[in-house]
């Protein structure tokens, strides 16, 4: 067998210069530059900071002929964690260098790393020191441009870093109830109009599939929805609705979970709040599209009057649901919410993401969410977006077959097909909530909603997976 050939990285190089005797206090030049790597540096992943001397370190954009948005991206998340453990105080960019990169859009992936990466969860924690701060300075010979790009990667990298700060918010903070109150006070800064059902209006409707998951619990479910009008749109232009699955907690009701499972199911909120993050971002970048947040919100616990296995519940559709596991609950709030966009909206097309299934970690690992979808053109645009801003997709199969799993023996269907293709069935289900002829798409992201160990632009634990892609796929509708 032959020694394999090592491709040498590419770097970005800028220069450490003391601003102050103490060695806690650095200005960095920020500046790019194709530089040979010094020994040991080939191979270095995107990301990586190498220390030559110093003055001058080394930040790695990983294998030249691999070159992509995202490794700008990283380059960024892990030029913050050298800021923040180095507590440097200023960087100088010049961003003109990067034009020397075949690589669209390089600005605002780094610009995009160096904000998410800085992202941290901690204000439940004893500050022992001040946290550090750091200014980034950019220099270009067109400023306006620059500032536009700065503008739009700090306002989505704020929805994100919001969709990662309320994930990780236990339920002892946010439960349905609190969060329809966030939603709330999110619409009022982003002239968004918000609306929201509580158990009473829900039992109006007939939406009872959503009802049964919070029955178990002292703060009932929520509907919450956010409306953006768009910004200046075509006549009669019909709203893409987002679909935003938020348990604030699940228990798995008395199909209970083990003690490992149980543990950050505070993340079973992701979908909902990436939902409600994504809003606020459409509205402050003024997107042409009209959208619409649909976010159903539950606790699943145990009580008295929490729902059990067997019990047969009407959904919101009329469709009858038997109930083989409580633990399925995500799909039951799913189905009326999908239902009520359907009847309250006419809309364009409408994509769920949800944590919906282990079964969907088990075939992708957590690189990529599972998409199901009925629409080809709808999933091809999904999944490209997911392309571009790292938030990548897979395509899994809706084939009519599967149903059969989830035939119901008492009821239309049952909320539960056993093991195999798992994700799958989670998918079929939702599917039977959808009419004909509306294009839909399902995102299981429970394997890249949370992460069990830090990213290279994300600190473990909550990612704001989709807020990114979903813009994206907005921002290039036609």
């Amino acid at each position: 067998m032959t020694t394999p050939l090592i491709e040498p990285a590419v770097f970005i190089r800028f220069e450490i210069i003391p601003e102050k005797p103490s060695a806690a206090e650095l200005q960095v030049v920020f500046k790019l530059a194709a530089e040979k790597p010094a020994l040991g540096e080939a191979g270095a992943q995107a990301g990586d900071t190498v220390l030559l001397d110093g003055k001058t370190a080394l930040v790695s954009l990983g294998k030249p002929n691999k070159l992509i948005q995202d490794s700008f991206r990283q380059a960024g998340g892990g030029l913050a964690r050298w800021l923040e453990q180095n507590r440097v105080s200023n960087i100088h960019l010049d961003v003109d260098y990067l034009a020397q990169f075949p690589v669209a859009d390089s600005l605002p992936a780094l610009l995009e790393g160096l904000l998410l990466g800085s992202f941290r969860f901690d204000r439940y924690k004893k500050q022992d020191e001040a946290p550090s701060s750091c200014q980034v300075i950019l220099h270009a010979s067109q400023p306006d441009a620059v500032k536009t790009a700065l503008w739009r990667s700090q306002t989505i990298s704020a929805a994100v870093n919001l969709s990662r700060d309320w994930s990780h918010e236990p339920a002892n903070i946010i439960n349905p109830v609190t969060l329809a109150e966030r939603a709330k006070t999110v619409a009022e800064q982003s002239g968004l109009r918000c609306t929201v059902l509580d158990e009473k209006d829900l039992e109006a409707l007939g939406a009872g599939a959503i009802v049964a998951v919070g029955k178990g619990s002292k703060t009932p479910s929520r509907l919450i929805i956010l409306e953006y009008p768009g910004h200046n749109p075509p006549s009669g232009a019909k709203p893409v609705v987002l679909v935003g699955k938020a348990l604030t907690f699940d228990t798995g009701g008395y199909s209970l979970k083990d003690v490992t499972n149980i543990q950050t199911m505070k993340y079973d909120k992701c979908g909902g709040v990436t939902v409600i993050a994504t809003l606020r971002a459409a509205a402050e970048l003024k997107l042409q599209t009209p959208v619409i947040g649909v976010i159903g919100a539950a606790e699943n616990m145990i009580s008295g009057e929490a729902y059990r296995p067997d019990d047969i519940i009407r959904a919101l559709s009329g469709t009858t649901i038997e109930i083989i596991s409580t633990d399925a609950e995500g799909r039951l709030v799913l189905a009326d919410s999908l239902t009520y966009a359907q009847q309250k909206f006419q809309p364009r097309a409408m994509i769920d993401l949800a944590t919906l299934t282990g079964g969907v970690v088990v075939a992708l690992g957590r690189n990529r969410a599972g998409l199901m979808s009925n629409d080809d053109q709808l999933a091809g645009e999904l999944f490209e977006a997911g392309e571009q801003t790292g938030e990548k997709l897979w395509r899994l199969p809706l084939d009519d077959e599967y149903f059969k799993l989830i035939k119901g023996d008492d009821a239309d269907i049952k909320n539960s097909g056993g093991r195999e293709g798992h994700a799958i069935l989670g998918g079929m289900f939702l599917k039977q909530f959808v009419d004909d002829g509306n294009p839909w798409a399902h995102l299981d992201i429970a394997g890249v909603a949370d992460s069990p160990k830090d990213l290279p632009y994300c600190p473990k634990g909550g990612t704001g997976f989709g807020v990114r892609l979903l813009l994206k796929y907005l921002e290039d509708l036609k």
